[in-house]
Order: C-alpha cells, then sequence, then structure tokens
C-alpha cells in the first residue's frame, strides 16, 4: 500500500532532524483545524494535551499534532509548533490572544549519542517551516530518526526503526496515517508472518529470533528498564467527524498496531494515536469503513517505516541493521 498521510485534503507534513545525534520531531499541521482523538494504550506514555481531546471537554479543534523523540524533554518540540503557529495567526480565539491548539507525543531514543541532545522550541519551529502537503520522507527522518525495535533483549540485539506513511482512499473520502515505530516488539508482515524488523540471535547477528517466541519458551532478559520505547502516530481523514467518533477512529487505528507490532503496547511503550478529522471531503463517512480504512492505513505505515529505515552511524550510536539489509 502507498500514499500518505498528505493525501488528506487539510493536512500537511514536515520533519526536523537532528544530525548532532540520532533523534527529531515530526509536525502534522491542519492549519485550517480538525477535529481530533486521542487513544493511549502503552503503559509508559508521554503526551502533552490529549486531556483536551476528551469529548467532553471545551476545545473542538486542534491545529497540529507533534511527534517527538527525546523522550519527556521533547515535548519542549511543541512550544515551537505554538509559536510557529501564533505568528501565523493561527490558533483558538481566547479573549486578546489566540491560542494554538497542539496535542503531542514523545518515544523514548535518548540511548543514541548525547541524550542532552533532543528536539527543542526551535525543532518545532523548524519542522513546522518544513511542513508541505507533499508525501513526506520515511525511515530514519523526524521522529523516526532514532527509533529501533525489536528491543526485549538490549539495544545491541534489535534493529532500527523509522517513520511511515500510507493512505486508503474509498470514493471521496480518504483515510491516511503515519507513525514512528519505536516498539519493545517486532514488526511483522501480517500476510506472511515474517518477522521484517526485531530482536536478533546476538549483537552481530542476522537471525531474527522472533520476540514472542522467545518470551514463550521463557527466554527472557534479566532486566528491562521500563519506559524505553513508544510506538506514536496519527491517522487522518477528510471526513466530517465529532470528537467521539475521531476518539474512536484513534481507538481502531491501534488495530493495525497490533496486526504489525508483536507484542504491542507493553509495559515498556507508550503507545499513543492520535486521529484528525479535517471535513474537506464535506462527507460524514461509514464510521465501520472509516475504522477499517484507519486500520489499514496504518498496518501499511508501519511496515513502510522498518522497511525504509536507514543505518545511523555517529558517536555512541550502535550500528544496527536494517531490514532492507537482511532481504
Amino acid at each position: 500500500m502507498g500514499g500518505a498521510i498528505t493525501d488528506v485534503a487539510g493536512v500537511k507534513v514536515g520533519h526536523f532532524t537532528e544530525t548532532r545525534r540520532p533523534t527529531g520531531c515530526t509536525v502534522i499541521l491542519t492549519e485550517e483545524g480538525a477535529v481530533a482523538g486521542v487513544d493511549v494504550r502503552g503503559a509508559a506514555p508521554g503526551t502533552r494535551e490529549t486531556e483536551l481531546l476528551d469529548p467532553s471537554n471545551l476545545v473542538e479543534q486542534v491545529h497540529a499534532v507533534l511527534l517527538s523523540g527525546g523522550s519527556v524533554f521533547g515535548l519542549e518540540a511543541a512550544t515551537g509548533v505554538v509559536r510557529w503557529l501564533e505568528e501565523k495567526g493561527i490558533g483558538f480565539p481566547a479573549g486578546p490572544a489566540t491560542v494554538p491548539i497542539v496535542p503531542a507525543a514523545i518515544l523514548f531514543d535518548l540511548d543514541h549519542g548525547d541524550h542532552h541532545i533532543r528536539p527543542d522550541a526551535a525543532a518545532g519551529h523548524a519542522a513546522c517551516a518544513a511542513a508541505t502537503s507533499l508525501p513526506p520522507a520515511e525511515g530514519s527522518v523526524g521522529a523516526g530518526t532514532g527509533a529501533t525495535v525489536g528491543k526485549l533483549f538490549g539495544a545491541a540485539r534489535a534493529m532500527k526503526g523509522g517513520i511511515g506513511t500510507a493512505s486508503v482512499k474509498l470514493g471521496q473520502i480518504t483515510v491516511g496515517a503515519i507513525v514512528a515505530v519505536n516498539a519493545v516488539g517486532d514488526v511483522v508482515d501480517p500476510a506472511s508472518g515474517r518477522v521484517l524488523a526485531g530482536a536478533r540471535d546476538t549483537a552481530e547477528g542476522r537471525e531474527r529470533i522472533g520476540t514472542v517466541d522467545s518470551i514463550l519458551r521463557g527466554d527472557l532478559p534479566a532486566i528491562l528498564q521500563a519506559g524505553m520505547a513508544t510506538t506514536i502516530g496519527v491517522v487522518a481523514t477528510d471526513a466530517t467527524l465529532t470528537k467521539a467518533q475521531a476518539r474512536r477512529l484513534a481507538q481502531v487505528a491501534h488495530d493495525g498496531l497490533a496486526r504489525t507490532i508483536n507484542p504491542v503496547h507493553t509495559m515498556w511503550d507508550g503507545d499513543t494515536i492520535f486521529a484528525l478529522a479535517t471535513g474537506k471531503s464535506g462527507q460524514a463517512g461509514n464510521m465501520t469503513v472509516l475504522s477499517v480504512m484507519a486500520a489499514e492505513a496504518m498496518a501499511a505505515a508501519v511496515l513502510r517505516a522498518v522497511l525504509h529505515a536507514q543505518a545511523i552511524a555517529g558517536p555512541g550510536v550502535p550500528q544496527l541493521p536494517t531490514a532492507s539489509d537482511f532481504d
């Protein structure tokens, strides 16, 4: 499956990729506003403004969503997104001010290089300045720069993750997804059951051992530090949705993660999916159909994230293989 989340009218994407160590951030801009929802399934999340998206709360639309590396420190990049939107006069009218609404989520990539280097407000601002409606770059860019997968047995036996995007169009309605894949689990092709990227037998090994098979054999690591992973993403549509429907779309988009990441939603992942509805098609859509489209687009985006991943070099950066190195 091809396409990109930018196939959805009203959506732009911009990356900032840090050159000093593998990290970065990605902004999904909806400058004219989009109804939004969110669903957090992982047990170690790092998020911003997610409570605002509850259907019972006031604000109906958001103006951007930020996905960032840098663990909790990376949430600072959202400040730069807010500043960029304010400079454009975009936001929620609040008394004398116009307040941009920018939810965000982060992943953990501090174990590559100097962990004091992480996306900041300048990085978020730069991602906005780079945003376009063209198909975004995939692989080791933006929020996916420092992403890795198959980490149950430690970073040395993992493989490179990344960021991917895909879309599905049916009639007048398009659903797209973008996801930064940084999972404890393996990425598995649901069509064949084959592990594309995941835990390996040794740090130098080329055999992908299958994390779930290892767990079921009782082959477990002595220790795994909590909060060392997380897959974060956005599903977007040009259909017209309510906030409650947007939250539901975010929930079912996790089905795409469950089809392609195994195990998923672990105690060490903070898996978070946002949903955006721009309404640009003028069509309400059918929630069952939209749900199928969202899960399919998200699953395809996960696969593309690892298939487009590139090796990253630098001081203190493990030389992890990519899926393309093996196949």
